[in-house]
């Protein structure tokens, strides 16, 4: 059976963000106007670029594709590939590196590469950025951000003007706190556990990964830019900067269900499951 907390848990927990914080949003645009950024609607969500970082124009950046490998998603008038990764990249440390390389020689071999999300698992922070086609949505009240997603309706809750807890248990997607910098939403994430990647490539990280993102509305409303900075002293040679951009989409938060039937894609990790409820 799929695992609940992958499928009706938090179909019903969405639903329920949804509907319990929408007078606490709209009560927060109207006294706030003007004053931060309103990035929640129950008319749109936000469309990410792409499945891929966008390197910044200047530091160290994230993976990327090796150039002697072009990636062609699909959709692209040419046969997909998948995604192998520049392994030259000075941000990573030997083990990090090596990790990489052997995923790249079972591609390589012919071996398919899927991405995590296909199978239904939570895919952490800052790969959150990078979910595709489908939209992510806002809540915003006084107190805190809900950010879901549509596919698989993933939920991360960022708890604003308030100090990390002092012991952070490890979890997939952390314990985030944010505050309002002007026209900027500032998250601080720390507490994910090892089990997930940074990226698409699943370059791994650490449980000392610590991410700070920043959210602001460009192009009149009409776009949004999210810049990731990346830090794990376990897992990189040094910090490193990561870019998202999103296009406003206008269309409302739609049920869908990932986990919906156990399967499997060529060699990809099943979808999670439990022998027993969690209630």
């Amino acid at each position: 059976m799929p695992h609940p907390s992958q499928a009706k848990w938090q179909l019903g927990l969405a639903t329920a963000v949804v509907t319990t914080l929408l007078h606490g949003s709209a009560a927060l645009s109207a006294d706030t106007e003007g004053s931060i950024p309103n990035f929640s609607s129950t008319a749109y969500g936000w469309i990410a670029s792409g499945p891929n970082f966008i390197p910044p124009e200047t530091g160290p950046r994230p993976v990327a594709q090796d150039p002697a490998y072009p990636y062609r998603p699909n959709g692209g008038g040419e046969a997909p590939s998948w995604r192998v990764a520049d392994l030259t990249n000075p941000i990573l440390q030997p083990w990090a590196r090596e990790e990489l390389k052997k995923r790249n020689e079972r591609i390589l071999a012919g071996m398919p590469g899927y991405t995590r999300q296909v199978s239904c698992w939570p895919i952490g922070v800052p790969t959150f950025l990078l979910y595709p086609v489908a939209p992510i949505y806002f809540v915003q009240t006084p107190k805190e951000v809900v950010i879901m997603s549509q596919f698989d309706h993933q939920v991360r809750r960022i708890y604003l003007n308030v100090p990390h807890s002092e012991r952070v248990k490890p979890s997939w997607y952390g314990e985030s706190v944010g505050h309002y910098e002007g026209d900027t939403l500032v998250v601080d994430t720390i507490g994910l556990n090892d089990q997930t990647y940074v990226d698409n490539f699943r370059t791994p990280h650490s449980d000392k990964l610590h991410v700070v993102e920043r959210f602001r509305m460009t192009n009149g409303g009409k776009s949004m830019e999210a810049i990731a900075t990346v830090d794990d002293p376990g897992a990189f040679t040094t910090s490193w900067s990561a870019v998202q951009r999103y296009t406003r989409a206008d269309q409302e938060f739609l049920e869908t269900n990932c986990a919906e039937n156990n399967f499997s894609l060529g060699d990809m990790e099943p979808m999670p499951v439990a022998n027993k409820a969690d209630f």
